[in-house]
């Protein structure tokens, strides 16, 4: 094999490669949190799952961005692994669409779609258009690197020494052996697929040595969510083994199978294929993903619990006792649901603060030492998770997001900071009752039902702002506008008897003081519910955004 031969065949690998990525990554970017939220939907019955896994898979072209996905709704709870399983069946299958689009060698064509991608991207000033670009763009250059390799693999064919080489690949687990390694270091099934049928059409492999290639390929496929699970919860580890449980014993079965008569079968899917090569490659592994979802789907309940024997036990907790809920620390971040897992842990850490908010004003005007102390150690898991958050935004602020996401980073920032600061109330809320214990600070029970009432009020502004941050719900809005406005009234007429009060000598001074700063702060705490509901609501373009508009 000549140098320039090998080039080409690198080249073509690389540009092939690098279409499927960008062709991927722009659906996410351009679609994915449609895709999302479709996925999210449709995924309660485990044979629809599977149905809408297919379409995903086959939309995407890449099963290994679907398992991700997948794995990171189960770490944040959006998913069980029952769900889970339907789509990481139908995953399986809409992989092989990739496979039956190179069989029908689109190359002639490859490079109007690059053009017309080329001219999307650098043209268009809206960026959806753009972000469609990168689709057709990624779709020709993939296709562009399939024709170069297939010109390279042409010119393997004068020389004997490479097609004995290929020729003596007959023994069916290095065959395995073989698609596993190339598929785990690619990353990519359907590259490796791609590359099978291109050999396989210019009479490098024989046909019947193919399928055993392939069900390495699948086996080979598993690599990426299983790293991606590595940072993640027990159930993310979980969802990622069976996807492997799912392909290996799939796999083991065919190899049985294939085993037993593997002439006769291979001899019939070259007949029914046309005996085009390319096509019975592609046919192959179609077939093989169909007859393993078949053979699985009724036993998916036992897969799911060997899962729990093979990862037992529960999540472990740090070294206060805190723990995120929805999002993992050291887990690969999927983009098309990074934005969803962050909004849950901010609604974790809301009802916390809210939680806390209640608790203070009960210690402030009970003085119970114990609830002091609740506040005080709930502060600090608020804290905990401030601080995890906002690292965790950080790290996905350097992702590329999809388009309806990424315009809501900002806004998360600010929601977390809202909260914290809520957070901060509650714990002046102790401080004073410490101070009430420790100077004999009275209050009247009349202080006490109006700092109540004026709590009630704003727990429930909070209650509805979360919920409108979170869901996008905005059924309460009118009322968050209308409750903001009677709390400030609500302060305002507190501070003016407070003033009145304390002119008559009807309260102390210390009294007065704590009161005051008490409605003050809980003014100033409808405040930041307010900004927790409008955070998201009408987002402005992020500055990149801005600049490729311009």
């Amino acid at each position: 094999m000549s140098i320039t031969t090998f080039f080409l065949l690198l080249g073509g690998l690389g540009l092939f490669l690098f279409g499927m990525k960008l062709m991927s990554e722009g659906l996410e970017k351009a679609a994915g949190a449609k895709m999302r939220g479709i996925l999210e939907f449709f995924t309660k019955n485990r044979f629809i799952g599977m149905l809408v896994g297919i379409l995903f898979t086959a939309v995407v072209q890449s099963s290994s961005a679907t398992t991700v996905m997948v794995v990171s709704f189960v770490n944040s709870g959006l998913m069980n692994l029952l769900q889970a399983s339907g789509v990481i069946l139908g995953a399986n299958i809409g992989t092989t669409v990739t496979g039956q689009l190179i069989a029908f060698n689109l190359s002639d064509i490859a490079p109007l779609f690059v053009i017309v991608g080329v001219v999307m991207v650098m043209f268009c000033k809206k960026l959806n258009i753009k972000r469609a670009g990168e689709v057709i763009l990624g779709f020709g250059i993939l296709f562009m690197g399939l024709s170069i390799m297939g010109d390279a693999m042409s010119s393997l064919r004068e020389s004997p020494h490479i097609v004995e080489l290929l020729k003596s690949l007959k023994n069916p687990f290095a065959a395995i052996l073989t698609g596993f390694v190339i598929t785990a270091v690619l990353q990519s099934s359907s590259a490796t697929v791609g590359i099978v049928i291109l050999m396989a059409s210019q009479g490098l492999l024989a046909f019947a040595i193919c399928p055993f290639l392939i069900l390495g390929c699948n086996i080979g496929s598993c690599v990426s969510a299983l790293i991606a699970s590595l940072g993640g919860k027990k159930d993310a580890k979980r969802a990622a083994m069976i996807h492997f449980l799912f392909n290996v014993i799939g796999s083991a079965v065919i190899l049985i199978v294939l085993l037993v008569g593997v002439t006769p079968i291979t001899d019939a899917l070259f007949r029914l294929s046309g005996g085009n090569a390319a096509r019975a490659v592609a046919n192959t592994h179609t077939l093989i993903k169909i007859f393993e979802v078949i053979l699985l789907f009724p036993f998916m309940n036992w897969v799911v619990k060997a899962t729990y024997k093979i990862v037992p036990g529960k999540d472990a907790t740090s070294e206060d006792g805190f723990e995120l809920q929805f999002i993992g620390e050291g887990s690969i971040v999927s983009p098309a649901t990074a934005v969803v897992d962050g909004i849950r842990e901010i609604e974790h850490m809301g009802k916390i603060a809210i939680a806390n908010l209640k608790t203070g004003m009960d210690a402030l005007c009970s003085l119970n030492e114990e609830e002091i102390n609740l506040v005080y150690s709930r502060e600090k898991y608020i804290d905990f998770l401030n601080k995890k958050i906002t690292d965790y935004l950080v790290r996905v602020n350097e992702i590329e997001l999809p388009l309806a996401d990424a315009k809501l980073i900002g806004g998360l920032f600010h929601v977390v900071n809202d909260i914290e600061r809520i957070g901060d109330h509650a714990e002046n809320f102790v401080d004073s009752a410490k101070m009430r214990i420790t100077d004999r600070v009275e209050f009247s029970d009349k202080a006490k039902k109006q700092l109540h009432d004026m709590t009630a009020m704003v727990t429930e502004i909070l209650e509805y702002s979360l919920d409108m941050f979170t869901n996008r719900n905005q059924e309460h809005m009118q009322e968050i506008l209308d409750l903001e406005d009677e709390i400030d009234d609500r302060e305002k007429k507190l501070q003016r008897s407070h003033v009145k009060r304390l002119t008559k000598n009807k309260c102390t001074p210390e009294a007065g003081m704590i009161f005051s700063d008490t409605i003050s702060g809980l003014e100033r705490v409808a405040d930041h519910a307010t900004n927790i509901a409008f955070a998201i609501l009408e987002p402005e373009d992020n500055e990149e955004d801005d600049e490729e508009e311009e």
